[in-house]
């Protein structure tokens, strides 16, 4: 869920969702105290407006006891100089906030509580209710203290006038209104902590929780820990926040994998660089110290010492232009010159350049051009060369059989020149041809340290052909021979209509 909305929802939950309890909570409050007022004191409404109005709901309660003394007065009025049957009246109206009256004439016969309320504040004989339908109707004093006055009219037996009096007082409250508010206040109360933790658990779950676990993050990356993951599925900020941070975290596992390899690599080639220059030079310094000390005492001696001298040069040159080379592959900077080449050319003079050092080494050469003499591809003639070269000097290297051949074909495949070179030599495993094209691979580590080389020949090759857009694969028989094959896209000319 997106930030927004879920901030949307929240400030919605905020605002209406404890009010709509609220609401629902005062309505079921009010209908239960309601129907326990109504059990409890006898008063018969549909309606909440006592609830609000204390006065009002005392002049509900009391209609029982005033629709009794209504009866009375009617039929016995002489029972209101009874002071048991007054006290008994009293004493009911006592457990609903009120008291009894009696006035004979003018003189008051019965006060059922000690109060403040003079005679003067009573309604003259007349002025009450008189009726069982205004059972709930009454007179109200303002004063020190709001008092509701119920008033009966009657005669005595012996022609007096007589008034009943059910005074009842307004800051009274019933126990079940005060209860009332009380549990309202405390359902809000629990309404509002009820949201807030809900929305606190709602947004820890959304927001703070992933946020916690970036932070958990950020802690191991600091520390080089990078194995750990972060799963988060979602479409908000935040799942999209940890699935970038995830990705990151990945790049980087990847880049410091990427990193120790290359170094492994570079310890690797620098080592087989190191060992591969020490037979050179220990030669080197053999040769020339038999000069320096006279032992070649001869021209012949010396030409030949000579002449051994500068090949292990060369060989050293090369083991250096090989690293130089690699260390351009590793940053991707090889130096290209390509140029539109005549492969029937091209392949004669470097066929030619081969021959000549394969024949010093008594390995036989056969050429074989399937190409069309017009056939011509785009590529570096340099570069071209050092593949085949390398590929060459590989078979030279592994070379196992007393009458050494290499054989050369061209051929035309379609849109490409392939370019095959065969060798009788020692051959390749089968489980290790997947992994000749890699860097410092050895198929035979104790051969490889025999033969010497640096272990990226291959994988210079591979770049270079790749680069040219080709491809290059390998075949082998162990004690047969190895046949490497690679392909170069043909230049065609393209021809615009005017």
């Amino acid at each position: 869920m997106k930030l927004k909305t879920r901030l949307t929802i929240s400030f919605c939950i905020i605002i209406f969702v404890p009010i709509l309890l609220a609401v629902f909570v005062i309505w079921g409050f009010q209908k239960f105290q309601i129907k326990a007022i109504e059990t409890t004191y006898g008063i018969e409404s549909g309606t909440y407006t006592y609830l609000t109005n204390p006065v009002q709901l005392l002049n509900q309660y009391t209609k029982r006891n005033y629709e009794r003394l209504l009866k009375e007065a009617s039929g016995n009025p002489d029972r209101f100089l009874e002071k048991a049957f007054l006290d008994k009246i009293n004493r009911e109206l006592k457990g609903k906030y009120s008291y009894l009256i009696v006035r004979k004439e003018d003189i008051i016969i019965y006060k059922g509580m000690n109060s403040d309320l003079e005679e003067k504040d009573l309604p003259g004989y007349g002025e009450g209710a008189q009726e069982e339908e205004d059972a709930v109707s009454g007179v109200y004093v303002d004063g020190d203290e709001e008092i509701l006055i119920k008033q009966i009219n009657f005669n005595f037996t012996d022609g007096d006038r007589g008034s009943a009096f059910i005074i009842t007082t307004s800051y009274e409250v019933l126990p079940e209104v005060q209860r009332l508010f009380f549990d309202v206040c405390i359902s809000v109360l629990m309404i509002l902590i009820l949201t807030a933790a809900m929305l606190i658990i709602w947004i820890y779950q959304g927001i703070i929780r992933p946020l916690k676990e970036l932070k958990t993050a950020t802690v191991n990356i600091q520390q080089g820990n990078l194995d750990f993951t972060i799963e988060r599925e979602g479409s908000d900020e935040i799942s999209e926040l940890c699935a970038s941070f995830e990705e990151m975290r990945k790049r980087l596992k990847e880049s410091f994998e990427q990193q120790i390899a290359g170094e492994q690599e570079n310890r690797e080639l620098i080592r087989n660089i190191a060992h591969d220059l020490k037979t050179p030079i220990t030669a080197v310094k053999g040769y020339s110290e038999g000069l320096l000390d006279g032992v070649a005492n001869t021209p012949e001696k010396q030409e030949k010492y000579l002449r051994t001298i500068n090949s292990k040069a060369n060989e050293m040159d090369a083991l250096l232009n090989e690293l130089t080379l690699y260390s351009k592959i590793d940053t991707n900077r090889i130096p290209y010159n390509f140029n539109k080449l005549n492969v029937a050319e091209y392949f004669n003079d470097c066929i030619e350049e081969v021959g000549m050092d394969l024949e010093t080494k008594q390995i036989g050469l056969a050429y074989f051009n399937y190409v069309d003499n017009d056939v011509m591809i785009i590529a570096d003639p340099e570069q071209l060369k050092r593949v085949i070269h390398n590929i060459i000097g590989n078979s030279v290297k592994y070379m196992d059989k007393q009458q050494g051949l290499i054989n050369i074909r061209i051929k035309d495949v379609g849109d490409f020149i392939q370019v095959e070179l065969e060798d009788n030599g020692r051959g390749i495993a089968a489980k290790d041809i997947p992994y000749i094209f890699e860097r410092f691979f050895r198929a035979d580590a104790s051969r490889n340290s025999a033969t010497g080389g640096s272990g990226i020949g291959l994988s210079i090759v591979k770049k270079i052909i790749e680069d040219h857009g080709g491809k290059i694969w390998a075949t082998s028989k162990e004690s047969v021979g190895t046949v490497m094959y690679f392909v170069i896209r043909k230049y065609q000319e393209v021809i615009q209509n005017e």
